[in-house]
């Protein structure tokens, strides 16, 4: 498939695609005439990576959680010491910002709850996603 596709398909722009690429998190195959070539296993890819971005990993990190995750998979992975290190020390900050999102979670919930809105978070719920802004 075409990069126009994969943007679609993951939810980035195409330019994040070729960005993700440049910084070495995505590699794409080149069709005769040059243009990139993506599979499935790619959207996949491009959705992951952005997801921890969101989340506020950066992108030389999750090279190398990319890499130690597939190095996991064919086997006990090695990891030197200063990629330990950097590793330990995002943890932190990981922990950190998911029991900040948990708080802010928790009192988004408990004022909907609350208030003669609560029928948004059953929506939401079912929808899978946050309630659309502006609706009242």
């Amino acid at each position: 498939m075409k990069i126009g596709e994969v943007a679609r398909r993951s939810g980035v722009a195409p330019r994040l695609v070729r960005y993700y690429e440049q910084q070495g998190l995505l590699v794409a195959e080149r069709a005769a005439n040059g243009y990139r070539t993506y599979s499935d296993d790619d959207v996949e890819r491009v959705s992951r990576v952005a997801g921890m971005v969101r989340a506020g990993i950066p992108t030389r990190l999750i090279k190398v959680l990319l890499d130690m995750e597939e190095a996991c998979a064919d086997q006990a992975p090695t990891c030197p010491r200063t990629v330990a290190e950097m590793l330990a020390a995002e943890l932190v900050g990981i922990e950190d910002r998911l029991a900040c999102l948990t708080r802010s979670r928790d009192t988004i919930r408990d004022v909907l709850t609350r208030t003669e809105h609560a029928a948004l978070l059953s929506e939401a719920d079912a929808a899978g996603s946050a309630p659309v802004a502006g609706a009242r």
